[in-house]
């Protein structure tokens, strides 16, 4: 087992970790226990009684947070050259098609999220062994796939996220920044929960959402107490 540091002592000092907290006491705990010389990622820990395996039983979907990540997004949008102008001007780092196709296939995925067009899958669909493994392969449930790619882009760049339950059964996604002010945190929070209330598979048996944790970068965890998030 690995030696606590001074700091992760002092953090799990300040509250009970055998208690499971109302999101709001969780959102507070995890601001004070964030020790970080940097703006800290507060993320979100969901367990779900799912089995990923099977496909009636797969959860993945976005989620608009109301105050974005607090992330800045390097967003490519790979699109024939008459949507070039559109992805610019919504705010895409890097446009183009085949001259990135050839950099990707190389080996080059110093992006966060990718776009692109219906009518370019083809060509896109090639670089899945690269992009599957780090979680950007474009998706049109995702609405990464699209015609309207300078909405994408701005909805990207706005706070959109893309989740997916991974082999484990658990749902793991940013929800902001240490920054944040607690209620943004908390609404952040309740949008994600609620968007994963609604993607229940109906072949789910048994309770639906185990587990809800919250961290910070390097932080420890904090429950939450599920029977205090309205709607759950």
């Amino acid at each position: 087992m690995a030696k606590l540091t001074k700091k992760q002592k002092e953090a799990l000092q300040k509250y009970d970790q055998s208690k499971a907290y109302s999101l709001e006491e969780a959102v507070r705990v995890v601001k004070e226990i964030s020790n970080t010389r940097f703006d800290s990622s507060v993320d979100i820990d969901v367990r779900l009684g799912v089995d990923p395996r099977k496909a009636d039983q797969m959860v993945r979907g976005v989620a608009s947070l109301p105050h974005g990540t607090g992330k800045a997004v390097r967003v490519l949008v790979l699109c024939t050259p008459d949507k070039e102008e559109e992805a610019k001007n919504a705010g895409a780092e890097f446009v183009g098609l085949d001259d990135y196709i050839e950099q990707i296939e190389k080996g080059w995925t110093d992006i966060d999220v990718i776009i692109t067009m219906p009518t370019v899958m083809a060509k896109v669909g090639k670089l899945g062994r690269v992009l599957g493994p780090r979680g950007l392969m474009p998706n049109p449930k995702s609405g990464t796939v699209t015609m309207d790619v300078g909405a994408a882009v701005q909805e990207v760049k706005a706070g959109k996220i893309d989740f997916k339950v991974d082999k484990t059964g658990i749902i793991h996604a940013s929800i902001g920044k240490a920054s944040f002010a607690p209620e943004q945190l908390v609404e952040n929070a309740m949008e994600l929960l609620n968007t994963l209330n609604k993607l229940k598979p109906s072949a789910a048996k048994g309770t639906y959402m185990k587990s809800i944790y919250l961290s910070s970068t390097m932080s420890p965890s904090v429950a939450v107490d599920k029977s205090t998030v309205p709607g759950l």
